[in-house]
């Protein structure tokens, strides 16, 4: 997931502050001043959460994972025989970039051995450097931009690119037999990227785009009378609509000037709970996608009863959890908590070069333990670590909204991950 992009300049001056203090926090007879440098059996976890901005509706799930996760991780031993500690920061959205560099800037400031976030493109776009250059792994369960392949040795995620989503949402456009499809993007990264590739699988199948193929509105926009009227006068069978909060906005100007809101397709940034946005019904029989499986009852109720509240949905509640442990189990198997030595370890406890199955957090350090190696399948069903660390295969969940315009879980659809 990604929102609109910012001047990286700020950010590399934030780095080198951040680069400065962690060479203060260093002994005094250290060669490098990395936080991550020397050997540790200490694992503390960053934390980098969208609490408030346009993507704030996803904090809840990531928090309640991460409460999840440290808690069964210190029920079993912790990491090295320690409990893991975290520090965490509210990174907002990319609208606030100040926001995203000083929160990472603070959490640097303890020394994490990981970092886990932010779930936006263009956040881990504006504070990725400042992460990585301190050898610090980091691994973001939403950032989804398929720029990000590769992106840095240290960076990993639990989430598929958007290539992978939009080749799964093309085809189902393709496959509920739409003719004339049109596409509502705004012009960003996330926006475009998704889409470029709906547009590509569609089309590749036999859909006819008759809007929006090269077109993308500003992210900013709040009136969208002349947008909606362009895309009435396409005349299309059906809508995708690749957007945040501007969707709201959108669809009841949709309504209002008559076009049906029953075949609207989305995608993660707005398969999200409606029911206190819009009209009741407005978006019944609309279709989504979310990269990842869909949590099962017993996950749901565990990251309800860690976050202590009720949670309104459970998206990347389980990357973010699957990230957090093979974080873990990197530094039990590299017998440090370091940061380079998680880095060098992430690959090979996802299985990238075989290993015993296991899917807990206690089975995984036991067998480790034990002298073997390692696939850890945890709650996503991700494959192993590619080259370009991100997972070699994933699921993408497929949802119909129900009356009250409610994302209901309806299938999966794998996808391959490419690697060029």
């Amino acid at each position: 997931m990604s929102i609109k992009k910012t001047s990286m300049a700020v950010t590399a001056m934030i780095a080198a502050a951040v680069m400065a203090l962690a060479g203060c926090g260093s002994s005094s007879n250290s060669a490098d001043s990395s936080a991550s440098s020397k050997k540790s059996d200490t694992f503390v976890l960053g934390g980098l959460w969208p609490e408030t901005g346009s993507l704030s509706y996803l904090a809840p799930p990531e928090l309640a994972a991460e409460k999840l996760a440290v808690a069964d991780i210190n029920a079993a031993g912790g990491v090295l025989g320690k409990d893991v500690t975290t520090v965490d920061a509210d990174t907002s959205d990319a609208d606030h970039a100040d926001q995203n560099s000083s929160a990472t800037q603070s959490v640097m400031s303890k020394n994490p051995s990981f970092v886990i976030g932010p779930a936006s493109s263009s956040v881990v776009k504006n504070v990725y450097k400042t992460i990585t250059s301190a050898k610090v792994p980091m691994l973001s369960m939403g950032a989804t931009s398929s720029d990000f392949s590769g992106l840095d040795p240290y960076f990993f995620r639990t989430v598929p690119p958007d290539s992978v989503q939009g080749a799964v949402l093309g085809q189902v456009i393709a496959q509920d037999g739409v003719k004339n499809l049109a596409i509502a993007a705004f012009n960003e990264e996330y926006g475009t990227g998704l889409r470029d590739t709906i547009a590509k699988t569609a089309s590749d199948a036999g859909v006819n785009i008759v809007y929006g193929e090269k077109d993308a509105f500003d992210p900013t926009e709040t009136n969208f009378s002349s947008i909606v009227t362009a895309i009435k006068a396409s005349n299309p069978d059906a809508i995708a609509i690749v957007a945040f909060d501007q969707t709201k906005s959108l669809v009841k100007e949709l309504a209002s000037q008559g076009v049906d809101t029953h075949k609207l397709y989305f995608v993660d940034g707005n398969t999200a709970d409606h029911s206190e946005d819009l009209d009741a019904g407005l978006l019944k029989g609309t279709k989504g996608t979310i990269p990842g499986v869909m949590a099962s009852d017993d996950f749901q109720k565990k990251l309800v009863k860690a976050y202590g509240k009720d949670i309104d949905n459970f998206t990347y509640g389980a990357e973010t959890y699957d990230g957090i442990i093979l974080a873990a189990l990197a530094a039990e198997k590299g017998g440090s908590a370091d940061g380079e030595t998680i880095q060098k370890n992430m690959a090979a406890v996802s299985g990238a070069t075989g290993g015993d199955e296991c899917t807990t957090y206690k089975d995984c350090v036991a067998a480790i333990k034990a002298g073997k190696d390692i696939k850890y399948k945890g709650l996503t069903g991700i494959g192993a670590f590619n080259k370009n660390n991100d997972p070699s295969s994933a699921n993408i969940g497929v949802y119909v909204f129900d009356g009250d315009n409610k994302p209901v879980f309806d299938h999966t659809q794998e996808g391959k991950v490419p690697t060029d």
